[in-house]
């Protein structure tokens, strides 16, 4: 089934007639409208109409993209020894694909992964989570051998201790963790966010991230970076996780990879990447060729129109006007996150920092009515996360909407019946 717009309807469109031409168009015009890049992939999709999937030079074009994009140096530049892994559709698969491997690698069969942490709605992707209690109600039992750990967060620590002391006191809690009842050589693996996504843009210190990593190090515990949200330069970077100096074993890729496009891929240690065989992780669609051509495609389109610095430039911009809102606006309580991956997090009480859900929730709605897509998460926490390619004036056209709403909100114009249609994440 297929809609497009507003004022369309669904078709249902099969692989034989006219339909079924209509469905290749609107899949290729999605593609190409990434960039004019996409020579390569119009050039392999006309040859597939006039041969044929089976035709051998076909298959020799697409087996040439796949090879390109798993030899893609802009991928694998973390290490100097590694591979691309391009075998799953979307991020759960590509977790699933970093357990499988950390636990062949190893011989170890427990995980670590952390509170408030979202990778997914499938059994081992729920598992792997810890941030709603709605993903595992009903349904268990989940996947064994996976422990939670609490992730810093310097505005809201989860501890009780002082914000400050939010790195040190997860890292004790670990510590304690495995002199009691986690015996850290039973541990193959701990898969983190270098920034918690739907936790509401929760970056963590940098020395607890270097005191982490040097702690698996010495454990033989393997480091994957799972960069689902907020990998392929959302966060300045290439890679979430670059912020902190720090070269993973495994890292986790998917969503921006092929631009939308159904694509995840991992990217560790040869020798890792070597710890299983076929068809150890092997999905029907892996891989897709088409799907190969829109991630390289959009490898280069970061590149070319340096989007990277683009997410730099207009994190400045959002800090500033934001900071500068909070004399203002006295329920703004921190702004925070890395490049174009930004929360504003809203709060009730200065002191208690109480988490402001109906202000999050009518600003939104107000923002809507204004033509600006925006969410929250966390029950508090305005998601700021547009795509890399925003403009300058688009981007503070957007804060304008923000701050407008933000001023119908202290001026008591937006009503609680907002509430009842707003739910948020």
């Amino acid at each position: 089934m297929i809609s497009v717009g507003e004022s369309s309807t669904c078709t249902e469109c099969h692989s034989e007639g006219e339909e079924g031409y209509i469905i290749a168009e609107l899949i290729y015009d999605k593609i190409k409208n990434l960039s004019s890049l996409y020579d390569s992939t119009k050039a392999i999709s006309e040859k597939v109409n006039i041969m044929g999937m089976n035709n051998i030079e076909i298959e020799y074009s697409l087996k040439n993209i796949k090879q390109n994009l798993i030899q893609s140096r802009t991928l694998v530049h973390t290490f100097d020894t590694s591979e691309v892994f391009v075998k799953a559709n979307e991020g759960i698969l590509a977790s699933y694909g970093a357990i499988k491997l950390a636990r062949a690698y190893t011989g170890r069969s427990k995980i670590i992964s952390f509170i408030r942490s979202y990778h997914g709605s499938t059994y081992g992707a729920i598992t792997l989570s810890g941030i709603s209690l709605n993903m595992s109600r009903k349904i268990g039992p989940l996947l064994p051998e996976i422990y939670h750990m609490p992730f810093p967060d310097t505005y809201h620590n989860s501890l009780g201790g002082a914000p400050e002391d939010a790195g040190k006191n997860c890292l004790d809690y670990l510590k304690y963790a495995f002199e009691n009842y986690l015996p850290p050589d039973e541990v193959a693996a701990v898969i983190i966010e270098p920034i918690q996504g739907d936790a509401g843009i929760v970056v963590p210190p940098g020395d607890y991230m270097q005191e982490l990593f040097k702690l698996c190090k010495e454990n033989g515990i393997l480091f994957i970076s799972e960069e689902v949200q907020q990998g392929m330069g959302r966060t300045g970077k290439w890679f979430g996780i670059e912020h902190f100096n720090i070269e993973p074993d495994i890292v986790i890729m998917a969503k921006a990879l092929a631009s939308g496009m159904p694509l995840s891929a991992l990217i560790g240690r040869k020798e890792i990447m070597e710890a299983l065989e076929a068809p150890a992780h092997l999905f029907t669609t892996a891989g897709n060729p088409v799907c190969c051509a829109a991630a390289l495609a959009t490898i280069k389109v970061i590149e070319e129109e340096k989007l990277m610095e683009n997410a730099e430039k207009l994190n400045k911009i959002a800090f500033e006007r934001f900071t500068s809102m909070k004399d203002k606006f006295p329920f703004i309580g921190e702004v925070r996150g890395l490049g174009l991956s930004i929360g504003v997090d809203l709060i009730k009480d200065p002191v208690t920092k109480e988490r402001n859900k109906e202000a999050a929730a009518k600003i939104c709605y107000c923002a809507w009515q204004k033509g600006l897509l925006l969410s929250f998460f966390s029950n508090s926490v305005l998601r700021i996360q547009p795509p890399l390619i925003i403009t300058e004036v688009e981007f503070n056209k957007g804060i304008n909407i923000i701050e407008t709403c933000m001023t119908d909100l202290q001026n008591g114009l937006l009503g609680d019946d907002i509430l009842k249609v707003t739910k948020g994440w």
